[in-house]
């Protein structure tokens, strides 16, 4: 493999550096950097982070490559800044079994843009009632060491409390989908002043935040690590940030849309912005922009949701839930964390890279950005502006929320293991 030299990019966001990549590996950082028979790429002005690592996607395969494939998923994941991402298990078949999670991981490794760590069911067939193969999951060619019904809750609390005691065993961890079921039947928005004005079933803040505070203290209880998934409600934040005082093991993450959006959006009746959980209050957008500035949300991840035309083109409450997220969310994050001074490009790099991949355990992610180091790269243009056209993107689906919307910086460069799988904003 040939050597790259990136000159000139502001590493982390702080002073101009040259960074030489030989074969999988950044072979030298600093300044002066002679470029010898290397590929050069000029990036002054332009912000190199480690690559990106979600631990919330879903690639829809098996069963639903009508919506996203291994292949267009981690397509789009390059496109984004990401060079490892995690599967949801709610796939047709699930991912209960050694065998689903196995062929799903030798998917995303034929793919090659981006690492695929295939997340494991905890119970089988999604439906809350008997423990999946956790074990098996974990033993098997993918090391499953997340577990995760998101979609739908595991709100068994004795179902819960046995997931949290058999992954302690290896280290792995539970990522809850916190929503009590019967909450919120019948749900269509955020529960509050739109929903009562629009007429529309309201999904409560306390659905999410009373599971919450059942998992944590069964975390606490057993001693075990939960994670608790796309985080939503300010009242969420204070149990999270109560828990991690008294030393629970507990990590939280919040997805892009989360930190711009609102329910007011719903009063467009435009089924792009129904998502679960639901888009909440300008106050709850608030509370949770200062608890990833602040550390009590651990990081952002996508829950990259696509779906194909027809299941969103229709009237509301028909509509599929959920949006495409990992094309847009390195831009989001600068217009509602950089751009209003909450993070800076070394802390961004901190919750959209090192820490997601320590959660998950993504070897060779997350790592700084020097010598010796895996050379899992990502480039962003911060200058740029563009309007958001999903007829652009990599993934196979194209309902996004940010449809005609400009929003601020542009990835142009991703490299996996030293390859580029993104160059000057185009595919490799």
């Amino acid at each position: 493999m040939s050597k790259t030299l990136i000159r000139g990019a502001k590493v982390l966001g702080g002073e101009a550096q040259d960074v030489l990549i030989d074969g999988e590996t950044i072979l030298e950082v600093g300044t002066g950097i002679e470029a010898g028979d290397a590929t050069v790429v000029e990036a002054e002005g332009k912000i190199l982070l480690p690559g990106l690592v979600d631990l919330h996607t879903h690639l829809r395969e098996p069963g639903r490559e009508d919506s996203e494939t291994v292949l267009t998923g981690t397509r789009a994941a390059a496109s984004g800044g990401y060079t490892a991402v995690f599967a949801m298990a709610n796939t047709f078949p699930v991912a209960d079994t050694a065998g689903v999670v196995e062929q799903v991981y030798r998917l995303g490794q034929e793919g090659g843009y981006a690492d695929v760590q295939p997340i494991g069911a905890v119970t089988v067939g999604l439906e809350g009632k008997k423990l999946a193969e956790l074990g098996a999951m974990h033993e098997s060619a993918a090391g499953v060491t997340v577990f995760s019904d998101d979609g739908k809750c595991v709100d068994d609390a004795v179902i819960m409390r046995r997931a949290l005691e058999y992954v302690k065993a290896f280290g792995g961890v539970v990522a809850q989908h916190a929503q009590e079921p019967r909450l919120t039947e019948g749900a269509q928005m955020n529960e509050g002043v739109v929903s009562a004005e629009l007429g529309l079933g309201g999904w409560p803040a306390v659905a999410e935040e009373s599971i919450i505070a059942r998992d944590v203290l069964l975390a606490e209880h057993v001693g075990s690590r939960v994670h608790i998934c796309h985080l939503s409600t300010a009242g969420s934040v204070e149990i999270v940030r109560w828990a991690k005082s008294r030393g629970i093991d507990v990590t939280a993450e919040v997805t892009p849309h989360h930190l711009l959006l609102t329910d007011e959006m719903v009063r467009t009746y435009n089924p792009v912005y129904k998502v679960n959980p639901p888009l909440r209050t300008e106050r709850d957008v608030m509370a949770l922009r200062e608890a990833l500035a602040d550390g009590t949300i651990d990081i952002v991840a996508t829950d990259h949701a696509p779906h194909p035309h027809e299941d969103k083109d229709c009237e509301w409450a028909a509509a599929a839930m959920g949006m495409v997220g990992l094309e847009t969310a390195l831009s989001v994050v600068q217009q509602t964390m950089v751009e209003t001074g909450l993070l800076t490009w070394a802390a961004v790099a901190d919750r959209m890279s090192v820490k997601p991949a320590e959660i998950g355990r993504a070897k060779g992610h997350g790592r700084p950005v020097s010598a010796g180091e895996p050379a899992n790269l990502t480039l962003l243009d911060p200058a740029y502006r563009g309007v958001v056209d999903p007829a652009g993107f990599a993934s196979r689906s194209g309902n996004t929320p940010y449809e005609g919307r400009e929003l601020p910086g542009r990835v142009t460069h991703t490299w996996l293991r030293g390859r580029a799988t993104l160059v000057d904003g185009k595919l490799a």
